[in-house]
C-alpha cells in the first residue's frame, strides 16, 4: 500500500474534502493508487484520463489557445486541467498531471521526463515541475515519479488547510 496515498485519504477525510484527478501521462495511476486505500470512497469523486488534447479541450475545458501556445505539457495546461476537474466533479481539491513519460518524446522539443503537476485546493493552485532523467525503465520511472510527487504535493497543500 502506498503510504502517501494513505496519508492523503486520511487528511482529506479529516478535513472533509473531496478529491478529483485529471491525468494525462500517468494514465489513471494516481486515481488507482488513491482508490487502493480503504475509505477512499468517502473522499474520491472521479478520475479523468485525458490523454488526447481533444479530451483535454472538450472534457476538461483546456483552452485551444493554451494548447497551441504552451503545449499539453505545460504549467498553463495543468492549471486549466485542475480547474476542469473541479468544475466537472464538484470536488474541493484536484490533482492534474501532464508530461512526457518516454522513452521517446512527442512532436515537440520538450524532453522526456518533463512533467507538470497542479494541485488545486478550492481555487488556490500550486504547481510543480519535474525534470526527471531516468536511464532505466524510463516510462515506468517517470510515471511513478509523477505519482509520488503528486501525492506529496497534495499532502503538503492539504496539511496547510
Amino acid at each position: 500500500m502506498n503510504e502517501l496515498a494513505e496519508k492523503a485519504v486520511k487528511l482529506l477525510t479529516e478535513k472533509n474534502l473531496i478529491l478529483a484527478t485529471a491525468e494525462s501521462c500517468t494514465g489513471g495511476l494516481i486515481a488507482k493508487t488513491i482508490t487502493d486505500v480503504s475509505g477512499a470512497s468517502q473522499i474520491f469523486q472521479c478520475g479523468i484520463v485525458a490523454y488526447a488534447n481533444s479530451i483535454k479541450r472538450s472534457v476538461l475545458g483546456v483552452k485551444n489557445e493554451t494548447l497551441k501556445k504552451y503545449g499539453a505539457v505545460s504549467e498553463e495546461t495543468v492549471r486549466e486541467m485542475s480547474q476542469g476537474a473541479i468544475r466537472i466533479s464538484g470536488a474541493d481539491v484536484s490533482i492534474a498531471v501532464s508530461g512526457i513519460a518516454g522513452p521517446s518524446s512527442d512532436d515537440t522539443n520538450k524532453p522526456v521526463g518533463l512533467i507538470w503537476i497542479a494541485v488545486n485546493c478550492k481555487g488556490n493552485i500550486t504547481v510543480k515541475r519535474l525534470d526527471n532523467s531516468f536511464s532505466e525503465n524510463v516510462r515506468e520511472s517517470n510515471r511513478n515519479s509523477a505519482l509520488t510527487e503528486s501525492l506529496s504535493l497534495l499532502n503538503a497543500v492539504i496539511s496547510d488547510q
